[in-house]
């Protein structure tokens, strides 16, 4: 039996009848969850009203996935709370808790005459404008999960009913890409985990859907304290039985997890989403620029400058490979290699978007510790020109030098890349090194670094602001 939260209770007509339920959940990364349950409650012709106590039901989304049945209006009913009790007991005897001591509880009785103003009347006929302790309800006054009345409409009877509707926070899922480095290869393996934040789905059927979905109500609240602290503190459950199926569904793409897996709050749930993979990479060092990307730069200090050395990984994706072919959901990509010893170590870690298929995977995952940069400006120049048409502002070139030292203190040759970006007019006017035009907006110079040496690297721009 499937069920989200303890029950599933649907009324018809002469009673209430508990029925099995059968659920399919569709979880995304940003905390939204599609329900969908069906129902073995059969439907007449016409019109048909339902009563359904489940938990998270936001009313507003019901929807019936059938085409021959029509949702006519949904009334929602929350849980119960000691307000909505009250009310609720109004000219009835309830039992107050005054004290808890070792031998049990000091109780007093009183029927509730009305609640607001709050008034009392003990059973000496004494009228109390408080509360005389904290109120016991008998349960039938109590309803532990949200309530809501469905009334559908049906063009043909049906052997079953399908609802589906949308709840907000109720679960996450986040993917989780390993990279094994060995030599001019590496082994790739990737995972999907749900966290449950207030679901439970007991033998559910879970898609995991992946894509860029926008928000037209308000964001999903923020999760529970417990989820705050860091997964270190979530109970691990790895499911079994195979990796995730996938299929590409409009602009989006979802991946169907194996076997039924059950949901429960703080407990993650994590699958393989694709066998895993050994596919080639290259790594390569880059020097950011110096240049801002728009407007103005001013003259630089005239101490060199430490900058970091990027370090970035391409894994290879081309289209006709399994691991090509594969889009791949944005998650946090960490890489490992293997010491003297064969111990893997963490060397790197990044964030990635989503890449699609035939698109090779980029991972920054940190700057190097061996290779070193240092930056200084040696010539800077500010000069006003004409403006291009009379009445324009006056326009201002810019020509600044620079000067690059790489060092590299490790026991091999490398390459490094020192990039230059800038958004309008510039140009590279000298170099050292030839610059390799990218694009419109940046150059690149290729600087070879002998083992335990440096290199040098010098260059002037011309732009105008």
């Amino acid at each position: 039996m499937a069920q989200i939260t303890a029950s599933l209770v649907v009324a018809v007509v002469a009673g209430v009848v508990p029925l099995a339920a059968q659920t399919s959940l569709s979880i995304y990364g940003d905390g939204r969850v599609v329900v969908r349950r069906t129902l073995p409650q059969s439907l007449d012709k016409g019109k048909n009203t339902l009563t359904l106590k489940l938990d998270e039901l936001d009313a507003a989304t019901l929807f019936s996935p059938d085409s021959s049945v029509a949702v006519l209006s949904a009334v929602l009913r929350p849980a119960t709370d000691e307000a909505t009790a009250l009310r609720r007991a109004v000219g009835q005897t309830l039992a107050f808790v005054r004290a808890r001591t070792s031998g049990g509880a000091d109780t007093v009785r009183a029927t509730v005459l009305r609640t607001d103003p709050a008034q009392l009347r003990l059973s000496d006929g004494r009228v109390l404008f408080s509360s005389p302790g904290e109120p016991l309800f008998p349960s039938d006054l109590v309803s532990s999960v949200p309530e809501a009345t469905v009334t559908l409409e049906a063009t043909r009877a049906r052997p079953r009913t399908d609802l589906a509707y949308v709840i907000e926070g109720a679960a996450r899922w986040q993917a989780g890409y390993q990279v094994i480095l060995q030599g001019v290869r590496c082994q790739v393996s990737g995972t999907a985990t749900i966290v449950s934040t207030t679901l439970h789905a007991d033998s559910a059927d879970v898609q995991l859907v992946a894509g860029s979905i926008n928000r037209a109500g308000p964001a999903a609240p923020p999760r529970p304290g417990f989820l705050q602290r860091g997964a270190v503190q979530l109970q691990e459950m790895v499911v079994t039985g195979g990796a995730a199926g996938e299929e590409t569904v409009g602009e989006t793409h979802v991946y169907q997890l194996p076997g039924r897996p059950s949901l429960v709050p703080g407990v993650s749930v994590t699958v393989a989403l694709f066998p895993g993979a050994s596919v080639p990479y290259t790594q390569e060092f880059v020097v950011p620029g110096a240049l801002p990307w728009r407007g103005y730069f001013a003259q630089s200090p005239a101490e060199p400058d430490r900058v970091p050395v990027q370090v970035w990984y391409t894994l290879k994706r081309p289209r006709g490979t399994p691991f090509g072919e594969r889009p791949l959901p944005g998650g946090t990509v960490q890489l490992f290699q293997a010491d003297s010893g064969g111990r893997l170590q963490l060397v790197g870690e990044a964030r990635s978007d989503h890449t699609a298929p035939g698109r090779d995977l980029l991972v920054q995952s940190g700057d190097a510790f061996d290779v070193t940069a240092e930056r200084v400006q040696t010539d800077y120049n500010q000069e006003q020109i004409a403006p291009p048409k009379r009445g324009m502002t006056p326009r201002q070139r810019i020509t600044a030098a620079y000067k690059v030292t790489i060092a590299n203190a490790k026991p091999e040759s490398v390459s490094v890349d020192v990039r230059e970006t800038r958004f309008g007019t510039w140009r590279v006017t000298e170099s050292s090194l030839p610059a390799e035009k990218l694009s419109a907006t940046g150059v690149r110079f290729r600087v070879s670094v002998p083992a335990g040496g440096e290199a040098m690297l010098t260059y002037t721009v011309q732009a105008e602001s």
